[in-house]
């Protein structure tokens, strides 16, 4: 579905991307909207859907995360009944902060942040308890040149 946003909307959506703690009166300021112009449209754009929710980012490095480890997995099995399995056994798995289905020879990248190689390698154990699957290769990230939350608010 697609939703009707205008400049105002879309000038408040950046500003929460970058920084949701900010007061309502704030926000209307940097706008041009009066405070409640301003919670009504956050508001409708909280109950669309569009702002699914408001989080804290965390330091990885803080919280000793120290590895980030792309994973790429290639499967024989593609059935419905195999699939909700796999994004079970998955969604199970606390150190998988990101999952993707691809088109191309690579069925599913995964993205996995931990402490250290050791820790991976007991994630990498979980992964291959699943049945079905056919390759799991890992690469590990030597250096994060780009991390964003923020995503491009330029396609509507």
């Amino acid at each position: 579905m697609k939703f009707q946003l205008d400049k105002y909307d879309r000038i408040i959506l950046d500003i929460l991307q970058k920084d949701c703690t900010r007061s309502i009166g704030d926000i209307a300021d940097r706008v041009g909207l009066s405070n409640t112009a301003c919670w009504r449209r956050i508001h409708k754009m909280e109950e669309d859907g569009i702002i699914r929710a408001k989080v804290a980012l965390l330091d990885r490095k803080k919280l000793n995360i120290n590895v980030i480890v792309i994973v790429f997995i290639k499967t024989a099995q593609h059935s419905v009944e195999w699939i909700k399995n796999f994004h079970d056994h998955i969604n199970s798995i606390d150190e998988v902060i990101e999952v993707y289905r691809m088109a191309g020879e690579t069925d599913y990248l995964l993205k996995v942040a931990v402490s250290d190689v050791a820790e991976y390698d007991k994630v990498y154990k979980k992964l291959i308890q699943i049945s079905g699957l056919a390759d799991v290769s890992s690469s590990f990230a030597m250096e994060q040149i780009k991390y964003s939350t923020e995503l491009p608010l330029n396609f509507f």
